[in-house]
């Protein structure tokens, strides 16, 4: 069920007569600049006039389409693995972006894959390689992938486990963690692991995908260390951090006293950023926040004050194909085809993310980031990421075409 639109999206999807007038001043303006200089043209434009949200299709329809050429072809291992060096997980995600571009349960690539994460089953329930020290990370994405692919009920036992496996890595009195520890709700890489945003954010998508929703008591957990990562001076959010830079935006951890000098300021608050920040709003939605709980409201303020596709807000080139991810599928979640910034400008986000995707992809279909921090050098890992939030670009109403046949 698509989640109740909240009420500050009346600074995201409509307009007011002077944000017309903004935007039909912005769009003559493009058209001059586009008649005389049209290799300077901004890859983020002003929305489309009614009637046209997203991309054009056929563009859109030709990266995918080279996107999983590129996987298929030349990414995917003998034994169906994706960059197996770095364990089980750009498997699971290569497989769901394969899945969700049109691809089959049946087909060579996708069966391969599959067959792959179910080798990697463990005793537990976990759904990674023996002794992986990203036991959260890698079955949470796993869920995700055989969740996509099991339309006949085939994976139902292995996601009951690996389900009961995730929850059993949350910080919770079942561990000992009372709900005034700072590591309540969250969850890390392991079973030992300080928790974070990043993990807990997978661990939301991962119980979403189950159909747990807001009252279920894992998801109300989660909720406590999410708030605790946003950068918003609120009853929820009793950390040191909070009132530091209280800009509504999110970090990556509240655990930890210090952190490395990209995530931390001299004084002591930590930055908020790109990726963070759209993965705790999108965990509030899953969480059922109401339409006027300031938490909200700050997180959509953050955004509108941040919105950008060159870089990861506060990181740069770092992590920026899974910022894509993220922003792509947060503001799916959110429900909104337009994002009005602070300046006022409206922006059709599936259009500016497919735009800056079409340029940066490569000749061969893959895409690769220049910064390679957080294994974004990695092809398989990145095309993943891009096609997933390709898959958030189509229209509301158009889903991808399934295939009967295998490609040849």
């Amino acid at each position: 069920m698509r989640p109740r639109r909240p009420a500050v999206q009346v600074h995201l999807a409509h307009d007011s007569s002077r944000a017309r007038l903004v935007r039909h001043a912005a769009i003559v303006l493009a058209g001059l600049l586009a008649a005389l200089a049209p290799a300077e043209l901004p890859t983020t434009q002003a929305a489309p006039p009614e009637g046209q949200i997203g991309p054009d299709r056929q563009t859109l329809a030709s990266m995918v389409d080279r996107g999983v050429h590129y996987l298929t072809s030349e990414g995917q291992a003998d034994d169906g693995s994706f960059s197996n060096v770095a364990g089980s997980g750009v498997t699971a995600l290569a497989t769901t972006a394969l899945l969700r571009s049109g691809r089959t349960a049946q087909d060579p690539a996708v069966a391969k894959g599959l067959d792959y994460l179910q080798k990697c089953v463990q005793p537990d329930g976990g759904i990674h390689r023996p002794q992986s020290r990203l036991a959260n990370y890698e079955t949470c994405v796993a869920i995700l992938c055989l969740s996509e692919a099991n339309r006949d009920g085939r994976y139902d036992a292995i996601l009951k486990q690996a389900q009961a496996r995730v929850r059993g890595l949350q910080w919770d009195e079942a561990k000992g963690t009372e709900a005034s520890n700072f590591s309540y709700g969250g969850v890390g890489y392991g079973d030992k692991s300080r928790p974070d945003l990043s993990n807990t954010a997978f661990l939301m998508d991962a119980l979403k995908a189950s159909g747990a929703g807001k009252d279920d008591e894992a998801v109300k957990r989660a909720l406590v260390f999410v708030s605790r990562c946003q950068n918003l001076e609120t009853e929820h959010n009793s950390t040191p951090f909070a009132a530091k830079i209280n800009d509504g935006g999110f970090y990556y951890t509240c655990v930890l006293s210090r952190q490395d000098e990209s995530r931390q300021t001299p004084e002591g608050g930590l930055r908020s950023y790109g990726t963070m920040s759209y993965a705790g709003l999108k965990s509030m939605i899953y969480a059922g926040l109401a339409e006027d709980d300031p938490r909200l409201k700050a997180a959509i303020g953050w955004i509108r004050k941040n919105y950008t596709l060159t870089t990861n807000p506060g990181m740069g080139g770092a992590g920026l194909f899974y910022y894509y991810h993220t922003f792509a599928k947060a503001l799916e979640v959110l429900g909104v085809d337009y994002v009005e910034d602070a300046q006022g400008v409206k922006h059709d986000w599936r259009k500016d993310l497919a735009e800056e995707l079409a340029r940066r992809q490569r000749p061969n279909g893959s895409w690769v980031n220049e910064d390679t921090r957080w294994f974004e050098g990695d092809p398989n890992l990145v095309t993943s990421y891009a096609l997933l939030a390709l898959s958030h670009c189509r229209p509301k109403d158009e889903k991808p075409a399934r295939q009967t046949e295998p490609r040849p």
